[in-house]
């Protein structure tokens, strides 16, 4: 990898990162120009439906109408993020690559919205609904869209490597007791 140019090393994880951004952006498009606001269309019974929501806040609707930081944070993370994508690349760190390729791509979504319209785009909304010993539960998860997945799938798969390495770098196969191992 030594004399290859950075944009042939690092073209699939940025283009990866950029197939989340334009799914996401696609997806919130049709979203707001074909459903109005709060409308709900079921996909499978209750269980899954496509809800227009607007999010002015971060996950779970907390920290409302603080767009200045989440515009500040999302850069100073994307910065991170591309700093330690480029080191897993570099180190041959492909599953720790991909994973901060769809994290940088969902959070640039995410951040894309904020900027342009102080509020983020979610339709994806599941509702549980069973019985718990005898008690009937009835749960709605907060209505969430691409970016968020690819975040989620994302830091899932950040820790899924953190401790493949962590194997990897000890005798055995086993991480060591007391939690060394190596990082990028």
């Amino acid at each position: 990898m030594g004399s290859r140019p950075l944009f042939t090393r690092h073209s699939f994880y940025y283009g990866l990162a950029l197939v989340v951004f334009l799914l996401d952006q696609a997806t919130k498009w049709a979203i707001s120009s074909r459903l109005p606001l709060y409308a709900e269309r079921p996909v499978i019974d209750d269980f899954f439906s496509i809800t227009h929501f607007r999010n002015a806040g971060a996950a779970f609707g907390i920290l409302q109408n603080q767009r200045a930081f989440f515009l500040i944070v999302t850069v100073v993370v994307a910065t991170g993020v591309i700093w330690y994508l480029d080191k897993a690349v570099r180190r041959g760190r492909r599953m720790l690559a991909a994973a901060l390729a769809m994290l940088l791509g969902g959070a640039v979504g995410n951040f894309v919205d904020r900027a342009l319209y102080g509020e983020v785009v979610d339709f994806l909304q599941f509702r549980f609904r069973f019985e718990w010993f005898g008690t009937p539960v009835d749960y709605t998860y907060p209505v969430f869209n691409l970016a968020d997945s690819a975040i989620v799938v994302g830091v899932g798969l950040i820790l899924l490597d953190s401790l493949l390495d962590r194997r990897r770098e000890t005798p055995g196969g086993r991480a060591s007791p007391n939690g060394e191992g190596s990082a990028v």
